[in-house]
């Protein structure tokens, strides 16, 4: 299904264990808990218990009085020294939502920080945060975001009717005669639960200040140190070279963790008010009381065909739930939904509408695809109209997938598919499955009283969009003197082998063993500036900044080479370490023999060759977003009394372009895969009428493990991408395309109950409950 592979080399495509395992299999990797300074102090927040409250009075006295306290801060102690606050990634004009370190005068959700209490060890500072007492007034919460626009309170006084903001198109007069006219009309609400990316490795950052020199340094758990670096700067008014950001091992981030939030900025702020470091790392119910939520959403969805199953026209109205505080703006995110809600089809007219709502609850922030109600929402509807109406499903996305041979293809608002496979991988996907076959073997089980389903989701996914900070990536690559190699990338790795990436791909573009190749990232005191991993960016960035660097120093190597073979720099050849001439096998120099030359004999160099064997260079973006694209298929068993899904197979074919390490790849598509299981059928952050989280512990926040997940089966296709070597993102595809395909498979099975699923999650009770209130018996 493949063509060769577009980028050259002895590692690119290929199979590379990752140079990150060693450690960390081990035990042997620095996450940010790892990280001890001397005399290094220990920071809890006192939280809210409730939703909505007025702060009448905070007593501090206790806590200070208790052995180990060094500080109790509220907000009139941090919150007044905040200068600027805004995040590079958007830049300064968006128009941002409120967003203050410490509650003040009013707590906005269950979890909302309150005060920092600063002590010398993490037990200490717990027992002291419970004796601070706060005084509230409670007030009447905003907890159901579907019904805030109508609601008399306010979560934030300045944002009437509880808008954080809204974009769209309006309809015209020609949509609406379409929908009028069209032969078949479905109209449909999807509502999606709550839930959140749940990384392995909690949020947590170390600050040290040392005021003799008035310099900063952070250790965090991020996917982005410059951002963080550039944020600190600007919250505590310090010059950016004199803040460090440091990122070693980061246990996950799928977007929590790109932009720093309020408790980093406390964190942060009360640094320079210590006499020593200040750690703080939050604990699994923190994290999910208080570090976000994502996909708490809806929309009221309309699509028309004609007679034939051709789509004619898309409607889709999407509202967003963003709690009291969302990090970053996100209305943009929004925005997405409606902007990619036509998806990889051929749709010739459309319209939507986007709302972003405050809520008292936990904030939004993104999460691995953060547009992926759009897919969640057509797909569904897909199968929804196919059922309605008298179409197979899969028949039904054959009638409107566009094929590669269309391609550059616009949009609905005129953005530009190019190099995508849309109907190609959904065909790849339905011969792995033997759709035929499962359509018998699903009619035998109804027979014998089971059932059976198959779901699907194709979609097609933005990756590397080349916008403010993540427009550009560098990269310096020091040939040391022993001939090895090392390359700064300014990193964000947070599990996904960006290691493995910049070593493979810095192997190929200098000719040298792998083995010979070390990469150090994550700190902003020796790495290029880079944008981080985010939006599927880093792979192909990363490539473009290694390509671009690596063909400095190539040049540099020809000619020294040249120089001293009496060779042509043409005839240079550079493989293996060594600089060879072409046609002459022996005559050749290792390059540890070249970088000995470049360092020590520079006397001995070609005339206008520079000392040293070290470059920086730096890659521009494409102009334009580079699109990967796939189709997830689903089939599964549902048990009708119990209400239980079991998964029985889950094939992923996938168009990233050329694949610089399938591991690496595939590692990325089954995390998704899982994740977006999770969020069909297991994963939901509850909240009670009054505002109170109800899952804050994994005993009551489900996850799937090991045992619910079925071995996810991959097909690849490599449709090269205007980028370096063609490479495409694929770290967010994963997350986007699994849940429709679950939905569907279960919404399939249980046809013949007449069951639509409209509400997420897809637990056994709301299974159970579908078929109960279904009005037709099983046929």
């Amino acid at each position: 299904m493949s063509p060769a592979n577009a980028a050259a080399g002895r590692y690119a495509g290929a199979r590379v264990h990752r140079v990150e395992d060693p450690r960390l299999l081990t035990g042997h990797g620095t996450f940010v808990d790892d990280v001890v300074r001397p005399g290094m102090l220990h920071g809890c927040f006192v939280r809210s218990p409730m939703a909505r409250a007025r702060i009448t009075g905070i007593d501090v006295d206790e806590a200070l009085a208790l052995d180990g306290v060094h500080a109790v801060f509220t907000a009139g102690d941090l919150n007044p020294d905040v200068r600027e606050q805004w995040y590079t990634l958007l830049g300064k004009d968006i128009p941002d939502t409120p967003r203050p370190p410490l509650a003040e005068g009013e707590v906005r959700f269950a979890g909302d920080p309150v005060a920092l209490v600063v002590a010398a060890d993490r037990y200490v500072a717990e027992d002291a945060a419970e004796l601070v007492v706060v005084d509230y007034e409670p007030l009447p919460p905003v907890v159901d975001y579907v019904t805030a626009r109508d609601s008399a309170e306010l979560v934030h006084p300045d944002y009437p009717g509880n808008l954080a903001g809204e974009l769209g198109i309006p309809p015209s007069p020609e949509l609406t005669a379409t929908f009028e006219n069209a032969p078949h009309v479905l109209s449909t609400t999807i509502y999606q639960q709550a839930y959140a990316p749940v990384p392995l490795e909690t949020r947590g950052l170390v600050v040290e200040w040392s005021a003799t020199d008035g310099e900063l340094t952070i250790w965090a758990s991020t996917q982005a140190p410059h951002e963080v670096r550039l944020f600190c700067s600007r919250l505590l008014g310090i010059p950016e070279h004199r803040v460090r950001a440091i990122m070693r091992d980061t246990g996950g981030g799928f977007g929590q963790k790109v932009a720093p939030m309020r408790e980093d900025m406390c964190i942060m702020l009360a640094a320079r008010k210590v006499p020593a470091a200040l750690k703080w790392v939050e604990d699994r119910r923190e994290n999910l009381l208080s570090a976000s939520q994502s996909r708490h959403e809806h929309a009221d969805l309309r699509m028309a065909f004609d007679h034939d199953g051709a789509i004619l026209a898309t409607q889709i109205d999407y509202v967003q739930d963003v709690g009291a505080y969302p990090t970053p703006w996100p209305v943009q995110t929004a925005a997405a939904v409606g902007t990619l809600f036509p998806g990889p089809y051929r749709v010739p007219a459309g319209t939507f509408s986007s709302r972003s709502v405050f809520s008292n609850t936990v904030g939004r922030a993104p999460y691995r695809g953060p547009w992926q109600f759009e897919s969640v929402a057509r797909e569904v509807l897909l199968d929804s109209a196919a059922r309605r109406f008298g179409f197979d499903p899969v028949e039904l996305r054959r009638r409107n997938l566009l094929r590669a041979d269309e391609m550059p293809h616009l949009n609905l608002i005129g953005m530009a598919y190019t190099d995508i496979t849309p109907l190609e991988t959904f065909e790849h996907a339905i011969e792995l499955l033997g759709y035929e076959a499962f359509r018998k073997e699903q009619a035998r089980a109804r027979a014998e009283g089971r059932y059976l389903g198959v779901g699907t989701c194709t979609y097609v996914e933005p990756t590397t969009a080349a916008m403010g900070m993540h427009s550009t990536e560098g990269a310096t690559i020091r040939i040391e003197p022993s001939g090895t190699v090392n390359v700064y990338v300014a990193g964000g790795s947070t599990g996904n082998s960006l290691e493995t990436t910049t070593v493979q791909l810095a192997a190929d573009a200098l000719g040298v063993d792998i083995e010979d190749v070390h990469t150090i990232q994550g700190d902003t005191a020796l790495t290029p500036f880079g944008g981080g991993t985010a939006g599927s960016r880093s792979g192909s960035m990363i490539a473009g900044a290694v390509a671009e660097t690596a063909s400095v120093l190539r040049e540099r190597i020809a000619l020294i080479a040249a120089h001293r073979l009496e060779a042509r720099v043409e005839d240079i050849e550079l493989s293996h370490g060594r600089a060879s001439v072409r046609g002459v096998p022996d005559a050749g120099m290792s390059l540890a023999e070249i970088a000995s030359l470049a360092y020590f004999q520079v006397d001995a160099l070609p005339p206008g060759v520079p000392p040293g064997l070290e470059a920086s260079g730096r890659y521009k973006g494409q102009s334009q977003i580079i699109w990967a694209n796939a189709t997830h298929v689903c089939t599964c068993e549902v048990d009708v009394v119990t209400g239980q899904v079991k998964l029985l197979r889950h094939i992923v074919s996938e168009d990233c372009g050329p694949m610089i390490n399938p591991n690496v790849v595939e590692g990325q598509i089954a995390g998704g895969t899982v994740q977006g299981i999770g969020g069909a059928l297991y994963e939901h952050l509850a909240y009670d009428p009054d505002g109170n989280p109800l899952t804050t512990t994994f005993m009551d926040y489900l996850m799937p493990t090991a045992a619910e997940v079925p071995t996810i089966e991959y097909g690849h296709m490599e449709t090269p991408g205007p980028g370096p070597g063609g490479y495409k993102g694929v770290g967010e595809g994963g997350a986007i395309g699994a849940p429709p395909a679950v939905i569907n498979a279960v919404a399939d099975a249980l046809a013949p109950f007449g069951v639509e699923v409209t509400r997420l999650p897809l637990s056994p009770a709301a299974v159970v409950a579908l078929v109960q209130r279904s009005e037709r018996a099983p046929r």
